[in-house]
């Protein structure tokens, strides 16, 4: 099988998200909350989002600006708060998730036009979705400007609110089934997590073990 050589250097900006969009695959949503100088609440998904390290606990968020190179509401309340939470989106919730991605002038909540409940922050000034399975409260622990279109927020996780029938407290594990979390495909795309297997990692002993098997 052939594979087409696409040359970043020579593809439009729009190109190259095309590309990146359409084959990586699910992307984690990132549905964010945070709270402007004056008190508005802000909610908004990205999909430009995972988790970077456990030790310390960091969040990464790729923001892009608007087409004037002036702050969207998510990436200015974070400069001027230095907060933000992550909360996760299941099934139940894309709907309303997708709600908040209209785009809203900056006085208008989110929550209340998409009917969602906003649940005060315990270390942060920012609320929460209280709708949410999970919710991660951050504080903005670096952000990189990676060009005038674009900034990169990392964010330090100091609370997190995992739904009871979620996550077991004796083992820290989480059941994928009942998160049911949905994940960003290309275009319009979504995609569920419940098509689930487990794979072990193998030895490296077990893989030689194999490859003799074969000769």
């Amino acid at each position: 099988m052939t594979h087409h050589a696409l040359n970043f250097d020579e593809l439009t900006p729009r190109e190259a998200y095309k590309v990146m969009i359409g084959t990586i695959v699910p992307r984690p949503i990132a549905w964010v909350t945070t709270v402007s100088p004056d008190g508005v609440v802000n909610a908004a998904p990205y999909s430009f989002f995972n988790c970077l390290s456990a030790d310390p606990p960091i969040l990464a968020l790729g923001v892009e600006n608007k087409p004037d190179r002036s702050f969207k509401d998510t990436a200015y309340n974070i400069r001027m708060t230095e907060c933000f939470t992550v909360n996760i989106v299941d099934r139940a919730n894309v709907e309303t998730m997708s709600v908040t991605a209209a785009g809203f002038e900056p006085e208008v909540d989110e929550l209340e036009m998409a009917g969602l409940t906003a649940a005060p922050g315990e270390k942060v000034i920012c609320p929460r979705i209280a709708e949410a399975p999970v919710a991660f409260e951050c504080k903005r622990y670096l952000g990189i400007e990676v060009s005038s279109a674009r900034e990169i927020i990392l964010g330090r996780i100091v609370m997190a609110h995992v739904r009871e029938d979620v996550i077991d407290l004796g083992t820290y594990y989480s059941d994928h089934a009942k998160l049911d979390a949905i994940g960003r495909m290309g275009g319009n795309g979504y995609a569920g997590t419940l098509d689930y297997f487990d794979l072990p990692t193998p030895s490296a002993a077990e893989v030689l073990a194999q490859r003799k098997a074969r000769a």
